[in-house]
């Protein structure tokens, strides 16, 4: 009898166990929405498959859609991790791009402003507020070239990836979640995290997408009914909503848009695994704690999770696995033979077409990137979305590009605020407009006490595999130097030195690769200095006036990866110039001048400048910078008819923000070179302390004789130094800086300078 039942139950084992065998447990992971506390995700995958915890199924919302469909195209998590540390994707993540991307030739010129603003007159004013904070066309290539082999490879079937994948978007005029199942991967992902006013919304099939979160950020319903797992792992990330109060727009808005989510596995088997993600929605930077946080979290339940899942996941065979599906697609085999463009005109399409598709020849990804950041570059467009068609007849890839117009109207406003009197307003203008090539028109103004001028400036870009620039500007400069020192200023004296700039240039340029330009200009200015021939002059006293009368052609070269206008701590800036001059100095005597004879039109022997700069940081260790700067200038030019006249005309060697608001004799030569270092060290993120010194060295220093005329001095004769030690705060908006400076050969060697803004002014002639 005992051996009859043990048989039987030993059978009803077997046969149970058969069952298991041909129907094994499926296993479902779900990952919430969170911002960047979503990276801890990958701590989750890391210990499930550390454990070897099968995930046969995986659906996620927002930053969850992201690192699940890393997981389900084939990336490991530890692929998945070195991802998301990359310093393209962390660029990506705040709208930036790494600099070996940027593209000098499209860079706006620098001026004072504060901030920029597209702007149709067309519209209501509300409708020209900004709908997103940073600027999506990284994060809409990253996406695309990420997820395109796999869509392809997959037929535009989520089923068919490596893990079957589901994930949620949200249509706010429906006020509904939309679960994708299929389509284009890259543009499922980018519609679920689509979070409102950080990213730009997109549209598919005519709605208009948000971040899957508003509605859904926990699929695990999506899961349930598309899957139908026998147990749900979950992860969530998420904060609950806390209630608004009066004076939060923030929590008010949240509250308005997002629904409340359950955060529980939907089955009757399920686990759900809450890391720490106590960090800032879009701050990606401490990935390491998230992830880490991620995998304790789930190591913790890993107990729980065993005794409901007996199945295990050989890691070689899931490697194996990966990489299969993983070659089937790899990027670098794409080949592009076509370009279809929407959203623009016939002549806007051919614009396009001719800066991303050279002589109808085909492509590669590699070839495309950099094409496309080129394009992407051009501020006449606010967005090109790209998506890869695969054609299964030539085995070869169609781009689409989805490209809207920017608004044809930019506003520019900023200013300088400052202890010293050299505070000004700025405001700028720019109209924009595209055909088959490409037209701007600029104008602005600085309105100060220092410097008022205005700068006009007319642009055509011509497209294609070597573009080029023909632009026309104008400027008008008036400079009034007030004494270095506040407790010396008087509002009554007169300047001892006032400038008046006028020029017209005509300029071509074209990209040396990327991050360098090159250009050729010429032009016609003049130069007129209006002064006195000693400091102890009166209110009756008249100026000596100097008009310089001149024409000029030069070549310019520069390369620039600053990260900021102004108090750089990364990147290299180098610029090289040679320039010709003609022109005649007339000059008229006032009372405080030992010469009685004016003259006019007096021909200037013709000169040649050449000017190389340096500025370079390095990035030595944790939270300290140093930089270098060098620069040499050398001119054949010859004296003019006095010494303040030609210590005007003489290039000026101004390194810090607050020396080229002075004008200090010494630190003017005909040739000189120079040097300098900066020490630079971040407590935290966007306030530095910097320590500058630079050493100027003259050829030849320009003195001033018994008679008033310029002489030169013996060689290297005098040396200079400037110094600064400044606390900076970088704001949204612009540097505040408090600090000190020194400058050896001054009659007030030490000030205490204070400024709120861009210490930029429209260029001089002259420079």
């Amino acid at each position: 009898m005992f051996l009859k039942y043990f048989n039987l139950k030993y059978t009803i084992l077997v046969l149970f166990s058969g069952i298991n065998f041909v129907f094994p447990q499926k296993v479902g992971l779900v990952l919430s929405g969170g911002g960047s506390s979503g990276i801890a995700h990958i701590g989750v995958l890391k210990a499930l498959e550390e454990y070897q915890i099968p995930i046969d199924y995986i659906a996620g919302s927002s930053i969850g859609s992201l690192i699940g469909a890393y997981y389900a195209i084939g990336y490991s998590p530890k692929e998945i991790e070195e991802r998301v540390k990359s310093s393209f994707f962390q660029n990506a993540a705040r709208g930036n791009l790494n600099y070996q991307l940027g593209y000098l030739f499209k860079k706006r010129n620098t001026y004072a402003s504060w901030f920029t603003i597209p702007f149709d007159p067309k519209d209501a004013v509300i409708k020209n507020l900004p709908t997103n904070v940073i600027n999506s066309i990284p994060i809409d290539y990253y996406l695309m070239e990420t997820f395109a082999g796999a869509t392809s490879l997959s037929g535009h079937n989520f089923d068919s990836l490596l893990v079957p994948f589901r994930c949620v978007a949200s249509d706010i005029k429906a006020k509904q979640s939309i679960v994708f199942s299929g389509g284009d991967l890259a543009t499922s992902i980018r519609a679920s995290m689509s979070y409102p006013f950080y990213l730009r919304p997109i549209k598919i099939d005519g709605k208009l997408l948000l971040d899957g979160g508003l509605y859904n950020n926990f699929p695990t319903d999506v899961m349930y009914k598309d899957f139908n797992p026998d147990f749900i792992i979950g992860s969530n990330v998420a904060d609950k909503n806390a209630s608004p109060e009066d004076d939060d727009l923030y929590m008010q808005l949240r509250n308005i848009m997002m629904s409340e989510t359950n955060f529980k596995p939907v089955c009757e088997n399920g686990v759900l695994i809450e890391p720490w993600c106590d960090v800032n929605m879009f701050n990606f930077e401490k990935f390491d704690r998230l992830i880490d946080s991620g995998y304790a979290a789930t190591v913790r339940n890993i107990p729980i999770i065993l005794e409901q899942i007996k199945r295990k996941v050989d890691t070689t065979e899931l490697n194996k696995k990966r990489a299969l599906f993983v070659s089937k697609y790899d990027k670098n085999k794409f080949t592009f033979e076509n370009i279809e463009v929407r959203g623009l005109n016939e002549n806007q399409k051919k614009y396009v077409t001719k800066d991303l598709f050279y002589k109808q020849k085909e492509f590669s990804m590699s070839q495309l990137k950099r094409r496309y950041f080129r394009l992407a570059a051009d501020e006449r467009f606010r967005s090109i979305y790209p998506i890869t068609v695969f054609d299964s007849l030539t085995n070869k890839y169609i781009l689409k590009i989805d490209a809207r117009k920017e608004k044809p109207l930019f506003i520019d406003a900023g200013a300088i605020i400052s202890n010293r009197p050299i505070s000004e307003a700025f405001l700028g203008i720019q109209y924009n407009h595209i055909g088959k090539v490409g037209f701007s028109a600029y104008a602005n103004g600085y309105l100060g006490k220092l410097n008022s001028s205005s700068h006009v400036k007319l642009r055509m870009d011509f497209p294609g595999r070597t573009p080029f620039f023909i632009e026309s500007n104008s400027t008008y400069s008036h400079w009034n130097y007030f004494n270095s020192s506040i407790l010396f200023y008087d509002l009554v004296k007169p300047a001892y030195l006032i400038q008046e700039d006028q020029y017209t240039e005509l300029k071509i340029g074209l990209p040396v690769g990327n991050l360098s330009l090159l250009d050729v200009s010429a032009g016609a200015a003049e130069w007129g200095n209006f002064y006195y021939q000693k400091d102890d002059f009166t209110k009756s006293d008249t100026a000596d006036k100097t008009y310089f009368d001149y024409y000029y052609a030069q070549v310019n070269y520069g390369i620039n990866t600053l990260n900021r206008k102004m108090y750089a701590t990364e990147g290299v800036m180098f610029n090289a110039r040679a320039r010709y001059l003609q022109g005649n100095e007339s000059y008229y005597p006032g009372s405080t001048s030992n010469k009685s004879v004016a003259f006019r039109d007096k021909y200037t022997q013709p000169w040649l400048q050449f000017k190389f700069t340096f500025d370079g940081y390095l990035k030595t260790f944790k939270r300290f910078r140093f930089g270098l700067f060098g620069e040499f200038v050398s001119s054949s030019q010859t004296f003019f008819s006095n010494y303040q006249s030609s210590i005007l005309s003489a290039p000026a060697f101004n390194p810090t923000p607050e020396s080229q608001t002075f004008f200090i004799d010494d630190y003017r030569a005909y040739t000189y070179l120079a040097s300098g270092a900066k020490i630079i060290t971040t407590p935290f993120k966007n306030f530095d302390i910097r320590f500058e010194g630079y050493l100027m060295q003259p050829f030849n220093s320009i003195l001033k004789d018994a008679s008033g005329n310029a002489k030169l001095s013996s060689p290297f004769l005098y040396r200079h130094f400037i110094g600064m030690a400044t606390m900076v705060y970088t704001t949204p908006l612009g540097p505040i800086s408090f600090g000190l400076n020194y400058y050896d050969k001054y009659q007030y060697p030490v000030s205490l300078f204070f400024h709120f803004g861009y210490i930029i002014f429209n260029k001089k002639s002259i420079d």
